[in-house]
């Protein structure tokens, strides 16, 4: 940075140039990166040296968990040597949360990545999604095999549960939340403390709840439907949750400003409230089918077990692509194995696209309307408009009327 200072002493003196250092505004430094690599190599200097000579310490886990710890311990003593003691515990305070961040992404890569590798064999042909295991035989490898055996029964399965499940949880879930919003009292918080202690049900126990019920006191058949109604037992508390705190969120200015305006409670929430809110309730719908989408145990007791394809949700056994999963990498035979896998993958893939489908319809933020909205939008501005001037009309009389005279508003003058 350059300064120009002027002197004036009985006359015009040439200006003076004062070159002055240049203020860093970021706030990475080339000291914290040889921080780090500093901290690194001791740390595992000193590890390898404990585990090799000092300690009889043995084990891969121990021996990443000691670096980790040695390494965060001498990062901490080198900024110390140059940094004031509230830049240091920010510093280490974000080595730390990095460091786990880390090891959590890497343990997602890891988990996909196996998955993936092992999945591929069965999910690369297409007869894999298009046949059932009816004609199967133990004996039949991935490669050879696929043209008899594949999980279109666990694929169709799937869909009808968690549609079915979706479909029943959503309107009840999504009006549950808005009662605990919009109408606060004694019944309310009993309702939330019931919802926040079901968060943490055990999948069995929905299970056994819709089995002793719905099939053993009422006499229904092991079903698809049976195997939805558990699931929403396990989907709903999730969604209820989810969504009390995002519409706890819209500020309350946005309510009492439609409000003001002459809009009615409902009208508010409707147009308001909700469409302010329609991404995160999107995410709480995504989470409660991310919950019961990948269940087996209530599956297993209220569907049943199958290998050929059945598309009636209201009869018959009809297992899901987790159960199949489970069921198909407990075998001994390793063709059984790889489906098992392959039908893991492809409930990957599924899950991937219910969430973006879901993230696509209620992932526009507030204000950003489609094309289908703003035409609705303007439509409903033009009628308006039009009622406006007929009300206009109407307060002028019937003899300004008659002669085509438009009232001006004074507040709102005509160009």
């Amino acid at each position: 940075m350059t300064t120009i200072l002027e002197h004036s002493v009985g006359g015009v003196e040439p200006a003076q140039v004062v070159q002055r250092p240049r203020r860093r505004t970021s706030a990475f430094r080339p000291e914290d990166a040889y921080a780090v690599v500093g901290a690194f190599i001791a740390a595992l200097s000193l590890t390898a040296l404990t585990y090799t000579t000092l300690a009889p310490l043995s084990g891969p886990v121990g021996f990443v968990v000691v670096t980790w710890l040695v390494f965060v311990a001498v990062y901490a003593v080198l900024l110390a040597l140059s940094l004031p003691a509230p830049a240091v515990k920010d510093k280490v305070a974000a080595v730390v949360v990095q460091s786990v961040a880390l090891v959590m992404v890497a343990a997602l890569v890891t988990t996909l990545g196996y998955l993936a590798y092992r999945a591929w064999p069965a999910m690369v042909h297409l007869n894999f999604y298009l046949n059932d295991m009816s004609n199967a035989r133990p004996t039949d490898s991935v490669a050879t095999g696929l043209s008899r055996a594949g999980v279109a029964h666990g694929i169709v399965a799937t869909l009808e549960q968690i549609s079915i499940a979706t479909a029943i949880t959503v309107p009840v879930g999504l009006s549950c939340a808005v009662l605990l919003n919009e109408i606060p009292g004694r019944f309310s918080r009993i309702v939330r403390t019931v919802t926040e202690a079901m968060t943490a049900l055990p999948s069995i126990v929905a299970g056994l709840f819709i089995f002793t019920t719905w099939i053993l006191i009422l006499g229904q058949p092991k079903s698809g439907f049976a195997a939805a109604l558990a699931l929403s037992i396990m989907m709903l508390p999730i969604i209820i949750r989810s969504a009390d705190v995002v519409l706890r969120l819209v500020p309350s200015t946005l309510k009492e400003a439609s409000l003001a305006l002459g809009a009615g409670n409902l009208r508010t929430l409707w147009q308001v409230t909700l469409p302010t809110a329609r991404s995160g309730l999107a995410t709480a719908v995504i989470l409660g089918m991310a919950r019961g989408i990948g269940e087996t145990s209530p599956v297993l007791i209220t569907a049943g077990v199958a290998t050929h394809l059945n598309v009636n949700p209201l009869s018959g056994p009809q297992p899901s692509l987790p159960l199949l999963a489970l069921l198909l990498t407990r075998s001994p035979s390793n063709s059984y194995v790889d489906r098992g896998f392959g039908a893991a993958g492809t409930l990957m893939v599924l899950v991937l696209v219910l969430f973006i489908a879901a993230r696509a319809i209620g992932g526009r933020g507030p204000g950003n309307l489609s094309p289908r909205q703003q035409r609705r939008a303007a439509s409903a501005s033009r009628k308006d408009l039009e009622r406006w001037e007929q009300a206009d009309r109407a307060v002028a009389g019937p003899g300004l009327a008659e002669q085509n005279v438009t009232v001006v508003d004074p507040n709102h003058p005509q160009p």
